[in-house]
């Protein structure tokens, strides 16, 4: 229960564009609130609620330095979701492959899947003979 709190938690983060931008931003080295707020156009409040949503779900560590606070990666949770999201991915890859092999021998067959009947038998029950084109062997 745990764990799926924080992956929770984490998918949350990730779910906001702005909170994104600034994983992006970390991602070329430590920087302060303030500068992370500057391309964005938000207020120091703004940003600062952000990264505490990200310092929440364990994706952001901050430190008080003199008068600033220093922002940085902190890539614990970020690994969680990796490892829940490659689960899934080889889950999903394996039922696709069986999806297709599944294709590929109905291909192999001749019939269409969901189509187990075989061919359709016309007629009498006891004749022996198939569904053909009934035009062959007449004269216009």
């Amino acid at each position: 229960m745990v764990q799926q709190q924080a992956l929770d938690r984490t998918f949350a983060a990730l779910a906001d564009e702005t909170r994104r931008g600034i994983l992006i931003r970390l991602g070329d080295g430590p920087a302060t609130i303030s500068e992370l707020a500057q391309p964005t156009g938000m207020t120091l409040t703004g940003i600062r609620k952000h990264v505490d949503v990200l310092v929440d779900a364990g994706l952001v560590a901050t430190e008080k330095v003199g008068r600033t606070r220093r922002c940085r990666l902190g890539t614990e949770r970020l690994d969680d979701a990796m490892a829940w999201i490659g689960f899934y991915q080889r889950l999903w890859e394996r039922r696709l492959d069986g999806l297709d092999a599944y294709f590929t021998l109905r291909a192999g067959t001749g019939r269409r899947p969901g189509d187990e009947s075989g061919p359709q038998r016309t007629g009498n029950a006891d004749a022996d003979t198939t569904d053909t084109d009934t035009t062959k062997g007449t004269e216009s």
